[in-house]
């Protein structure tokens, strides 16, 4: 495994099938990555808590424990929340649904081409590389988003999102009043503009607004245009 100290990250892997373990940490590796492997889910809470990685990917059939407890242990343990790609099964929708709703950054269908399961990699981890370190909080009458920090405070509070829902949020408020497609969110959030399954945005948005918003089912802040996409409302 990869040991140089100007890795690009640390990817934990998760799956007891050592043929898609393998294959996956020898890209990442090529790509730059050091990777660590774990093959059923108590092994993986103890690596990732004994040594933090940047990013899990994480298979949701797991011995032990499933993808999904992990993944909530994973949340309950870290306060810097360590970016999740889940690694799915064809027909196992209703679980992505889950995961997502838990704070997963992305997920990867099986059987997946690594070298797209790479570029999801670069693009989680690049989101965190290329944040701004000293924007100025944007300062609304009842949120403050603060992107040096990725914090966000609602009349002082503060809310817990996901890595992926930050960005979302931080998009939309940087272009206020502006229309977004699901497909200009998926490629200005995800930062891969051939992923076609835009659902994972309906997701996000929900569960943003389930966080932010004071009544979600008449939002002020997200506003859908119908047939069109999303805007921010400050």
């Amino acid at each position: 495994m990869l040991m140089d100290d100007h890795a690009r990250g640390t990817v934990l892997v998760v799956d007891d099938e050592p043929t898609i373990t393998e294959v996956v940490a020898r890209y990442l590796e090529r790509a730059g990555y050091r990777t660590r492997i774990a093959a059923d889910g108590p092994r993986a809470i103890e690596m990732a808590t004994t040594q933090r990685p940047d990013l899990v990917l994480l298979d949701l059939m797991l011995p032990g424990l499933d993808g999904l407890e992990v993944m909530r242990r994973l949340r309950e343990l870290d306060r810097d929340r360590i970016a999740v790609i889940l690694l799915t099964a064809k027909g196992d929708e209703s679980d992505r649904v889950i995961g997502l709703r838990l704070g997963a950054d992305d997920y990867v269908v099986k059987p997946f081409s690594p070298a797209e399961l790479v570029a999801r990699v670069d693009a989680v981890l690049r989101r965190i590389d290329t944040s701004p370190d000293q924007e100025a909080p944007i300062e609304l009458e009842d949120m403050t988003i603060d992107p040096s920090s990725r914090q966000v405070f609602i009349r002082g509070e503060e809310v817990q999102l996901t890595q992926r829902e930050f960005d979302v949020l931080l998009f939309l408020a940087r272009h206020p009043g502006q229309v977004f497609s699901r497909n200009q969110l998926m490629d200005a959030v995800w930062q891969y503009s051939f992923y076609t399954d835009t659902s994972t945005v309906t997701v996000h948005v929900r569960r943003l607004r389930a966080k932010i918003e004071p009544d979600p089912a008449r939002p002020r802040h997200i506003q859908t245009v119908w047939g069109v996409g999303y805007r921010f409302q400050p």
